[in-house]
């Protein structure tokens, strides 16, 4: 009992009033530091801004952006009731697409287009008002790997205008019937290509061999339009000349 009296009362720096055990002075608290004022650290780790990947953050290309949006000429020999261009308006009887064909002379080192390398179509608009002037395109497609040219003149591919319903099956109008020039015109096809070849007519009647035509003038109704060239199968397309 002696021996524990003196272990518990002397020898350990004397009793402590905290009512803890362990020898050990309480903790210090410490002061909060100042509250700054500056901006946030934006930098992502890595010391490089992650926005500016893959076109921005939120921007084309990047993680939440949106893609890309969707979108989406004159050459030629006039004749009798018609003058022809190079490029026409869309309508019907063909796909869309292509360009104006470009004028080579008869004399050019070109082939000629073979018929079994090309496609020929024809299309009108649908309708055309009482001022409208009809316009009819010819499409030539070069399915070849070699560059040629194709004739279009008004005798080589030949246009036709006949009424509908009428009374016998002869043509209104025929590119071939009154030329201004009757010669060939070529237009370059490139290899795997389509160009375009368009022809106004003013309504006009004609008949053949510069003949004098029993009427003047195309009246309102609907009208079939054929196309046809050495080698190449008849095309055809519908339109209508609108009343007043």
């Amino acid at each position: 009992m002696l021996v524990a009296w003196a272990m518990t009362s002397g020898g350990g720096g004397g009793s402590r009033n905290d009512g803890k055990s362990g020898g050990s002075d309480p903790a210090r608290s410490i002061d909060p530091g100042p509250s700054g004022t500056g901006p946030a650290i934006s930098q992502q780790p890595g010391g490089r801004d992650e926005s500016d990947e893959d076109g921005g953050s939120g921007g084309s290309g990047g993680p939440g952006g949106s893609g890309a949006s969707s979108g989406g000429a004159s050459d030629g020999a006039s004749s009798d009731g018609a003058s022809t261009s190079g490029a026409g308006t869309a309508g019907t009887g063909a796909d869309g697409g292509g360009t104006a064909g470009r004028q080579v002379p008869a004399g050019s080192p070109l082939p000629e287009c073979e018929p079994a390398a090309v496609g020929l179509s024809v299309r009108t608009k649908v309708s055309y008002g009482p001022d409208d002037k009809p316009e009819f395109e010819l499409i030539v497609k070069n399915t070849s790997s070699a560059t040629c040219k194709a004739d279009l003149g008004p005798k080589n591919a030949v246009l036709t205008v006949t009424e509908a319903g009428g009374e016998d099956d002869d043509p209104v109008w025929s590119s071939k019937d009154c030329p201004a020039a009757a010669g060939p015109l070529f237009l370059r096809v490139p290899a795997g290509a389509t160009v375009i070849h368009t022809v106004d007519w003013n309504r006009a009647l004609s008949a053949p061999g510069c003949a004098t035509p029993s009427a003047g003038e195309a009246g309102p109704g609907t009208y079939l339009l054929e196309a046809k060239a050495p080698g190449e199968p008849v095309q055809r397309a519908s339109f209508v000349l609108a009343k007043d």
